[in-house]
């Protein structure tokens, strides 16, 4: 197995030929051979049976696109407005901690990457930089920031302020993590993670209620997003509160496990929330056509999570802002293909139940991919 390569080769060798990756298959087997294998564990990896994780590829893989013809596609447009701002994809880089596992630089070269493409990106508070730093390194960039609780109301308050000051367009809650799953890919051998070691205080966590999601919007002026609504009923509760985003989200099927996928979960959540907030979605999404079922099902804006790992290792920020045009991309191809001009036009109609016609895992959306050789 192939060690990863040290931060100082790995930034100047492998940034330079990020534009000669000519798919997304590419990106991964490249980060494969740059990961150690606990690293790589890290992104491909779920809790206990990694049943949740198979569901999240299967709910999108059982969604076939309704194609209209005769159109003029000549132009097509994939840019969509939100945060006050215009966004050349529906995309948000999604939270993700330790970043610096796979960059010595950590969240900065992919904050760096939205801000050079015209995405965005989610901050984790467990990831480095911190919120300062990385407000420093892309003050431009379209940033939110997204918060595990580990303290008391004023703790909580702290962060909120800071981030408005900031420059933060959006801040968001993560809400399915009152307890610590069972990861069963690092007990087996016996590794600790970086986010594993930063778990201090999740008695704060586990007491998180919708209090704390009261009082932030009492006294905070910044859009505020909920990360791992999986339920109607949930919705409901937050939209009583005046939320603003609502974030489906099962932490990539790393936290329960047997729940269901998130485009499973999107219909229902679409009608609850009936226009009165923005929804959120992630959850396996790694290709073009992913995006264009999940905004055709009804989200307005799709968190990538695992994708952005595997071209943050392949190839720092060069690989990121490459990973973005090659979405972008197969996004436009398809809304063309569909005889839409506008991702903006896409709806339920475009829409279709199907089949499988593989059975599902963390890269079956990548069948050019020798999967023995990854070990994923």
């Amino acid at each position: 197995m192939q060690e990863r390569a040290s931060p100082q080769a790995s930034v100047h060798d492998i940034s330079a030929g990020a534009s000669d990756f000519l798919n997304l298959h590419e990106i991964i087997a490249k980060a494969r051979q740059n990961l150690c294998q606990n690293d790589w564990d890290y992104i491909v990896g779920g809790v206990e049976s990694e049943t949740t994780l198979r569901r999240n590829r299967m709910a999108l893989d059982s969604v076939a696109l309704r194609p209209r013809v005769l159109r003029d596609v000549s132009k097509v447009d994939a840019c969509v407005t939100y945060f006050g701002r215009k966004m050349r994809l529906p995309v948000v880089l999604a939270p993700v901690g330790s970043l610096e596992s796979f960059h010595e630089l950590g969240a900065e070269p992919v904050v760096r990457a939205v801000g050079e493409f015209g995405a965005a990106h989610m901050l984790s508070s467990v990831c480095d930089p911190g919120l300062e730093d990385l407000a420093a390194a892309a003050p431009d960039a379209l940033r939110l920031y997204q918060l595990y609780v580990r303290g008391d109301a004023a703790w909580v308050d702290d962060h909120v302020e800071r981030a408005i000051k900031h420059g933060y367009a959006g801040f968001c809650l993560t809400v399915d993590t009152a307890h610590y799953s069972r990861r069963e890919r690092d007990i087996a051998k016996r590794f600790v993670t970086a986010g594993r070691r930063r778990v201090q205080g999740r008695a704060f966590q586990a007491g998180l209620d919708w209090t704390t999601v009261k009082r932030i919007k009492q006294h905070f002026a910044i859009p505020l997003a909920l990360k791992g609504i999986a339920t109607a009923e949930d919705a409901k509760i937050a939209l009583d509160h005046g939320v603003e985003w609502i974030y489906i989200s099962n932490h990539g099927g790393r936290q329960l496990d047997h729940g269901r996928g998130s485009m499973e979960v999107l219909p229902e959540i679409f009608d609850a929330v009936g226009g009165r907030a923005k929804i959120i979605i992630d959850g396996s999404i790694c290709r073009g056509t992913d995006i264009v079922k999940a905004i055709a099902a009804g989200a307005d804006l799709v968190g990538i999570g695992r994708m952005q790992c595997f071209a943050l290792a392949a190839a720092g920020q060069a690989g990121v802002v490459r990973l973005l045009e090659l979405l972008e991309d197969e996004v436009q191809r398809s809304l063309g293909l569909l005889g839409v001009t506008k991702i903006t036009d896409l709806n339920r109609s475009h829409l279709h139940p199907a089949a499988p016609t593989a059975m599902p895992h963390v890269l079956s959306a990548f069948p050019l991919l020798k999967i023995d050789d990854y070990k994923y």
